[in-house]
């Protein structure tokens, strides 16, 4: 087996806020192979882009990242400011979920391409610059003839292209897709979907595919992470997730995704928890139909072959830890 691209062990990200410290990302770990396509779903707010970001060192001013990470071998978080910096384009890459705030109207596409090659290829001549941009554009089906124009003249999926390939161009070892079909129509997302499936058996970099749609994940990606509130409480292959899910979190999600053949519409009662003062113990008590007497008390270890926080995967409970929650404990916690 080849070795990870990327190896995150307990990762941490905190931002400051007046009331305390928001634990975005809470103990996360997993790992990344060339070529492999790594799916991260949850609700809004659970934490996904900022754990993108915290990897890529990209969170803002009075946040704190801590864990073991590391890229290539390599500790990401005690290197340097500036070889991390330089290593974000060349080796990490990162595809923005709306390209029109990223590209700079007043530059052309030719322009954000030899911008972004002359910072990380220093060595590149101007011709070999323009010839690895073609390159990266022609690999996302734009032609030659379009690549000395403004982003204003390019629809929302081309736009989307673009960023893509800027990202494709520095050649890096792993590219962070953080909601890349957001905004997009369904035939225009179905293109993206192809685009990121063919670099991936072209190029071979390993993908982390942030995303809320379960079906994106079913359809690119190799394995799946379930996120709630700052925590990774299942992942495993997306088939094996998909058919037999462990976490009632991950049933819930996927009991809640509309499809052709849906009958009946779903929905997770309640809401997130704050992440300045999460629920003790599982964090998913509180709408969690299945909470046992142990659920508030104790935060629950990996279980199975999915890795899933629950106990209702501990065989060995005793009958008080496993009897259900009272039904008015659990929604005092929703209302709250």
């Amino acid at each position: 087996m080849t070795e990870p691209v990327l190896d995150v062990k307990d990762m941490r990200v905190w931002y400051a806020g007046p009331a305390g410290p928001v634990r975005a990302v809470d103990g996360v770990s997993f790992t990344l192979r060339p070529g492999e396509v790594l799916g991260l779903v949850g609700e809004s707010g659970c934490g996904k882009s900022t754990l993108g970001r915290g990897l890529i060192g990209l969170t803002p001013r009075g946040s704190a990242v801590d864990g073991d990470v590391r890229f290539d071998g390599r500790d990401l978080l005690s290197m340097p400011k500036r070889e991390r910096d330089r290593l974000r384009g060349s080796g990490m890459g990162l595809i923005f979920q709306e390209p029109m705030t990223r590209l700079d109207p007043l530059m052309r596409i030719s322009a954000h391409f030899d911008e972004a090659l002359k910072t990380h290829e220093k060595d590149l001549s101007k011709d070999e610059r323009e010839s690895r941009a073609l390159e990266a554009l022609r690999a996302l089906g734009i032609p030659p003839t379009r690549f000395r124009n403004y982003p204003h003249e390019f629809s929302g999926g081309m736009r989307q292209r673009i960023m893509i390939a800027l990202a494709l161009a520095l050649r890096p070892k792993f590219i962070i897709a953080d909601e890349p079909t957001t905004a997009l129509d369904v035939l225009v997302e179905a293109q993206i979907l192809r685009i990121l499936v063919e670099i991936r058996e072209r190029f071979s970099p390993a993908i982390l595919l942030i995303t809320h749609n379960l079906g994106i994940v079913a359809e690119a990606c190799d394995r799946v992470a379930v996120m709630y509130a700052g925590r990774i409480v299942e992942q495993g292959p997306v088939r094996d997730v998909f058919a037999a899910p462990s976490h009632p979190y991950t049933k819930a999600l996927l009991s809640s995704t509309i499809s052709l053949t849906t009958q009946e519409l779903h929905s997770i009662a309640g809401a997130p928890p704050d992440l300045v003062a999460p629920p003790p113990g599982c964090r998913f008590h509180p709408r969690c139909p299945s909470a046992m007497q142990i659920c508030p008390r104790v935060a629950p270890p990996k279980f199975g072959p999915h890795a899933a926080e629950c106990w209702l995967l501990d065989p060995s409970l005793s009958d008080s830890d496993a009897a259900p929650l009272e039904k008015q404990e659990v929604s005092v916690a929703d209302e709250a």
